[in-house]
């Protein structure tokens, strides 16, 4: 009887730990399971409070014609037909398109430049360099905007120059810029690539580091030259922090709005109306409040649909 008993409990403890692997939450520490979701659940509360509950809220107010003060009426899609049909709001999508190239195109074109440029030779003084490209990231956008209505100004640094330069026999290049109807547009993207070029030279330095040299040293062996060394080694290394830079900067044009209200108010005319401004222009000036939140909606889709064709277009099938 005893070996019997004694042959049993080896079965026995196998299945009373098989018993105690099954209950859910008894698995060795760190292995992944429904407790994991209770250290996400804050950040899940918060996201859903402040921003699916107001997207979910704009969405349905989207689909009525409110002035947000008396009694709504069913709209339909009537409001998102009216985003793509009125001309204004499609002069505004244009003109997204435009800060989208200024934004985002242009700060990455550069920053290649500049980073191409410091993976050929070392530069004294690296940090400092890096630091002064980057601090318009962290200046609020409203005190850019302020700076450059004073650099834009009659007698600002900008005209002052261009004064200089029309005395020597130049034309005279000076003009009201925030004020131009030909001009204000130009003149608010050049605002985002300065803005958008330290983003995307730090992004673009920190992958830079991670190729490996001996590739670069190959490139120069076989003869390569600083265009093809660019092609060759160092854009297919920053594929997933281009993609990044990108993705970044066309947000930040797709919702660029306090620059726009600082600077030019949407004007001279609707020469600088962007729909980040229309969405505020059409739910507090004009009391279209159903409008403002289709215009709303349209951006955060927009902005989906940006990210996605970024992320296909950089990566390509990793994406």
């Amino acid at each position: 009887m005893t070996t019997v008993a004694r042959r049993k409990t080896p079965k026995a403890g196998r299945a009373a730990s098989d018993r105690r692997a099954a209950r859910p939450g008894s698995g060795p520490p760190g292995e992944p399971g429904r407790i994991g979701w209770l250290y996400a659940l804050p950040a899940l509360l918060v996201y859903g409070a402040f921003l699916l509950w107001p997207l979910a809220r704009g969405a349905q107010f989207s689909l009525y014609h409110w002035d947000g003060l008396g009694e709504a009426t069913w709209a339909g899609l009537s409001n998102y037909t009216a985003t793509w049909t009125d001309p204004s709001l499609r002069g505004a999508f244009g003109h997204l398109l435009v800060l989208i190239v200024f934004y985002s195109v242009l700060p990455c074109c550069i920053a290649f430049v500049l980073v191409a440029a410091m993976s050929r030779t070392k530069i004294r003084g690296l940090t400092f360099f890096r630091t002064v490209l980057f601090l318009p990231q962290v200046v609020a956008m409203v005190a850019v905007a302020v700076a450059w209505r004073w650099v834009y100004s009659a007698d600002g640094p900008v005209n002052t120059v261009l004064g200089w330069l029309h005395a020597i026999g130049l034309p005279d290049w000076r003009h009201g810029w925030f004020g131009d109807f030909t001009f204000a547009l130009p003149a608010v993207g050049v605002v985002g690539t300065w803005v958008g070029i330290g983003l995307a030279m730090v992004l673009f330095l920190a992958g830079v580091q991670k190729i490996p040299r001996e590739l670069y040293e190959a490139a120069r062996i076989d003869g390569a030259g600083a265009v093809r060394e660019f092609f060759a080694v160092t854009l297919p290394g920053l594929r997933r922090e281009l993609a990044v830079a990108l993705t970044l900067t066309s947000i930040m044009a797709i919702r660029n709005f306090d620059l726009i209200y600082m600077a030019t108010s949407g004007g001279p005319g609707d020469a600088t109306k962007v729909p980040a401004y229309e969405v505020y222009n059409r739910t507090f000036n004009t009391g279209e409040v159903g409008l403002g939140c289709a215009i709303g909606v349209t951006l955060a889709v927009l902005a989906f649909a940006v990210t996605a064709g970024i992320r296909r277009l950089v990566e390509g099938k990793d994406a």
